[in-house]
């Protein structure tokens, strides 16, 4: 026996003896899987307040394995109800329960992945039997595939040791017992990073169902290797507070990588202060305002050219979610009066021109002061033109729209099913006009958008009841987190619209640009991250919910058929999908910071401002006479000749010899005051025929 083989013998062995929980393959028994309770998925008011996760109790023990993992024991009783902590959703999808106990105690144990700085091997890394060393489960090569980027496609094989991509091209050397993950007939490209998503979002009074568990998952199952959240304070809170407790929520549960956006709600010298704190140490490249939801997030013209102005002097980009919060406020008032009370309620309560106004408002405001503007939301065609139109005259704004917006449209608000009808409702609303979804994506191609996120933000039927009486009380918020790369897929490459080149552009690279982590995202080069997806652009699924790995209940693309599947998924140079199936692990993710000013973004910012900086004209100065104001405002006599302009001295000729009017001078005075202006007005006459009669018939 040679001595790989010898290694590698010994190595299972090793993993056999430990075995610390069910291994594919290894032939132990797998434990059953977790039931879910219905009060997660429910209104849970304080579902994601402030918890720490697993935090030992009088009934808990917390022990520490030889794996790596630590572990929890926790004794419950058997009438207790489903846990309602999210956390405990979130292990490795496992709950191992022994009722065996003679005095009727439950006892559950939890795995919890120990978060290192580089993180131990999972258990499905080590199923490899070609395996010669240790280290083979940090090497992987993806043969035969067609590696696409933004720019080019080119035959390639990809080979990545240690999360990093050493490699690309043919016929690579690689070390012995490397995985092989076949390729052929299949598409090599970057992880898809979407750029608006809210996890566990507390909106409303309920939270967004989807979490930092299940949403990353469901991600991944997807082709997304990244998301970017939003911190969103309420009306007077600390910004660094709520970026800290996002972070709180988001780490110990992501399995892909994740950044984070920090929303400015609302102004003063501390949200100033605040925003540098977060762009200087704590990675933030990027805040939102919102010119909506008015008396809860909404920014006053003046309040935005400050947050505007922040932005610019911190390098970071200025976002906007673009809708006039004081129109949509009054027409949700007279459509209530009217009766109006149903979803439709809602898209009529904000038309596209409202829509339209407030994003070129957005852009005039970001252009006075030259800061980078990211427009959120682009929902109909007039945003987007308005969009196109101010990056022709020269303003720095980049458009990003939804997947809703590209998959579906408005005419399900008007669904005679409550429920269909509220499943659709968000903010912007999908606009009632079936050529919204092609003119949008034609505008993806045609680079007046640049980037698409799916503002993931899922609430189950029950939560969305909360407004089945008003549908201002309907939480807003759509899936598409899982769904976004195969419905793009099928509206833009299968239907002609775009190439493979252009789909990575706008599912992944541009977002990698704007955001400053390019090339270490959104690329397949040497040296990237090994986040990749190969891609089978000849298998077809059917999107359900019943199918899809979103906690939600409800899919806004059922039924729909769609081309492009990603086969398989790697993230950290990971495999954790694998043909259909997900082999994520909660909290194997990590933060990404943006750093401030992207070249991408700001690198035009400086030589614009010089070419477009005003100047005076050099000219003489003035010596001619200067006019002199009296008390009231009027011009009084000075050398110079300049008549006072009163009633007594309107006239430039005395009266005639007779005392009478002198008529060679005109009544008229350039002044703006006449003679007759305290004259009563003359009674009108109205004259029937023009002099000489009227005329009537021909004159032949």
């Amino acid at each position: 026996m040679s001595s790989g083989s010898r290694r590698a013998s010994r190595f299972l062995q090793e993993k056999e003896e430990e075995a610390p929980q069910w291994i594919p393959g290894l032939g132990n028994d797998k434990p059953k899987p977790r039931t879910l309770g219905t009060s997660f998925f429910g209104y849970v008011p304080d579902a994601f307040a402030e918890k720490t996760p697993f935090l030992p109790s009088e009934k808990s023990a917390k022990k520490a394995g030889e794996d790596g993992v630590d572990r929890q024991v926790e004794t419950a009783s058997p009438q207790s109800e489903p846990s309602e902590h999210p956390d405990l959703l979130h292990t490795n999808g496992q709950r191992e329960m022994d009722a065996s106990s003679d005095e009727g105690v439950v006892t559950e144990e939890v795995v919890v992945p120990r978060r290192v700085g580089r993180r131990d091997a999972e258990p499905w890394d080590t199923l490899s039997l070609d395996a010669t060393d240790e280290s083979a489960q940090n090497r992987l090569l993806i043969k035969g595939g067609r590696v696409v980027n933004d720019d080019m496609m080119q035959d390639a094989d990809v080979y990545i040791e240690d999360g990093i991509i050493k490699q690309v091209g043919l016929n690579l050397h690689t070390p012995g017992g490397t995985r092989v993950v076949e390729a052929k007939g299949h598409l090599v490209i970057p992880g898809g990073i979407d750029t608006h998503t809210h996890m566990q979002l507390p909106f409303m009074g309920t939270f967004a169902v989807d979490d930092f568990y299940t949403g990353t998952r469901a991600a991944l199952a997807g082709g997304t290797t990244m998301i970017m959240d939003f911190a969103l304070p309420q009306r007077g809170e600390s910004l660094v507070e709520s970026y800290h407790r996002w972070r709180t929520w988001a780490d110990s549960k992501v399995c892909c990588d994740y950044a984070l956006h920090v929303g400015v709600t609302w102004w003063s010298d501390k949200v100033a202060e605040e925003m540098q704190e977060l762009t200087e140490e704590h990675g933030i490249n990027s805040f939102k305002m919102f010119m909506a939801y008015k008396d809860t997030w909404q920014l006053g013209d003046g309040d935005l050219l400050k947050a505007f102005k922040s932005c610019k002097e911190l390098g970071a980009l200025a976002q906007v979610h673009a809708e006039n919060g004081d129109i949509i406020k009054e027409n949700c008032r007279k459509l209530l009066s009217m009766g109006i009370t149903g979803p439709e309620g809602h898209e009529m309560s904000r038309p596209e021109e409202v829509e339209a106004e407030a994003t070129n408002r957005a852009c005039v405001l970001a252009n006075q002061v030259v800061c980078p503007l990211y427009i959120c939301n682009v929902m109909s065609k007039s945003a987007a033109a308005a969009v196109g139109e101010n990056l022709r005259r020269g303003t720095l704004v980049w458009g990003e729209t939804i997947l809703a917006a590209l998959g579906t449209d408005g005419s399900h608000y008007y669904n005679p099913c409550w429920q269909h009808a509220a499943g659709h409702v968000m903010s912007p609303p999908l606009r009632n006009d079936p050529s919204t979804p092609n003119v949008l994506m034609e505008l993806l191609n045609a680079g007046d958008l640049q980037t698409t996120g799916t503002d993931n933000c899922t609430f189950s039927a029950s939560q969305k009841a909360l407004g089945k009486d008003d549908f201002t009380k309907i939480p807003n918020g759509v899936n598409g987190v899982e769904d976004r790369m195969s419905v793009i897929w099928e509206k833009g490459v299968v239907s002609g619209k775009m190439d493979p080149c252009r789909f990575v552009a706008v599912t992944s690279t541009n977002a990698a640009k704007i955001f400053n982590i390019y090339p270490k995202k959104g690329r397949i080069a040497v040296g990237s991250d090994a986040d990749i997806v190969v891609w089978n652009p000849h298998a077809t699924r059917i999107i359900s919910a019943k199918t899809h790995h979103q906690a939600v209940d409800f899919n806004i693309f059922e039924g729909m058929e769609v081309h492009g599947i990603a086969d398989y998924v790697i993230c950290h140079g990971r495999v954790v999908v694998e043909e259909g199936e997900v082999r994520a692990v909660s909290g194997m993710g990590k933060f990404v910071p943006t750093p401030s000013h992207c070249p991408h973004v700001y690198g035009r910012v400086q030589e614009r401002e010089r070419a477009n900086a005003p100047s005076k004209v050099e000219r003489a100065p003035y010596d001619g006479p200067i006019a002199q104001l009296n008390g009231d405002g009027r011009m009084s006599m000075q050398e110079g000749g300049i008549m006072a302009v009163n009633q007594e001295t309107f006239y430039t000729r005395g009266p005639t010899r007779s005392g009478g009017v002198n008529l060679h001078d005109s009544s008229f005075h350039v002044s703006g005051a006449q003679v007759n202006d305290k004259s009563p007005k003359r009674p009108s006459v109205k004259v029937n025929n023009p002099p000489g009669g009227k005329t009537s018939g021909s004159f032949w």
